[in-house]
């Protein structure tokens, strides 16, 4: 399958690339600072977290800084990712109906766009890393792991959610509050360690938990998570992209009728 998509985007890889350069473009289009925002953005969300947070659950916590903010970023390119994957199909409709193309390229665009951003935010995160005084190693090189996992997670999601918002428009409101939800439920600003065992078995239900995990224990522990853990990670990533290519395999035909 992944061959398909990789010969079907060198095929389309002039219209692939123009969607990339369209959609970063965009996204920065009659701003003063452009892709400086890349950089601000987090950074000023981190602040505010940090004043808000701080005094309620990071207090005496080492490293709570880097804590943070290795949530918040893992978090909001998950936000950023999927909510542009579900626009992807809707945003180019006119594009679909009148040129043949593969539908899941102006995705993989999508998540293209939103992986630059996510660099940029991690060169940030790395800065407040070192400036937090976390010790850098060889290990950091494993979190090119859940990076990957979380990008074909993402892909995955993106494609469920896009071939439902053919259909069902509500699904954008629906999904606001899911990732509200999502936000809280993900230790993002507060820790699972008080919990007793089994809740925080549970927490390892939610796969974007177990990706802000992972870089934590590689970030804040200086350990490698176990192969379980690595297992999980994978199983995750790989059910979702099944999932949603399944979507997209028995609803193809059906978009151009709902755009």
């Amino acid at each position: 399958m992944l061959q398909i998509v990789y010969q079907k985007i060198q095929k389309y890889q002039f219209l692939f690339e123009e969607l990339v350069k369209r959609d970063f473009k965009k996204k920065y289009k009659r701003t003063v600072l452009g892709m400086a925002w890349s950089v601000l953005s987090p950074m000023l969300q981190l602040l505010v977290m940090r004043i808000v947070f701080t005094q309620f659950f990071g207090r005496g916590m080492a490293h709570y800084t880097t804590y943070l903010f290795s949530g918040n970023i893992v978090y909001s390119y998950y936000r950023e990712s999927t909510n542009a994957g579900m626009n992807s199909l809707m945003s180019n409709a006119g594009i679909i109906s009148k040129v043949n193309v593969p539908k899941y390229m102006f995705l993989l665009s999508k998540n293209v766009s939103s992986i630059i951003n996510f660099s940029l935010t991690l060169i940030v995160f790395f800065i407040f890393a070192a400036i937090d005084g976390v010790t850098f190693g060889p290990h950091f090189l494993m979190l090119i792991y859940p990076i990957l996992c979380l990008i074909v997670f993402n892909c995955g999601v993106g494609l469920v959610l896009s071939a439902l918002f053919v259909f069902f428009r509500d699904i954008n409101y629906i999904y606001e509050i899911f990732t509200l939800l999502l936000n809280y439920m993900s230790a993002i600003f507060y820790t699972v360690d008080g919990y007793p065992p089994i809740i925080q078995r549970l927490f390892l239900c939610n796969p974007l938990y177990c990706y802000i995990k992972y870089f934590r224990i590689i970030v804040l522990d200086g350990d490698i998570p176990s192969l379980q853990f690595h297992l999980l990670c994978a199983f995750y990533a790989a059910i979702m992209i099944a999932i949603g290519a399944y979507f997209y395999k028995k609803y193809n035909h059906k978009f151009l009728y709902y755009m």
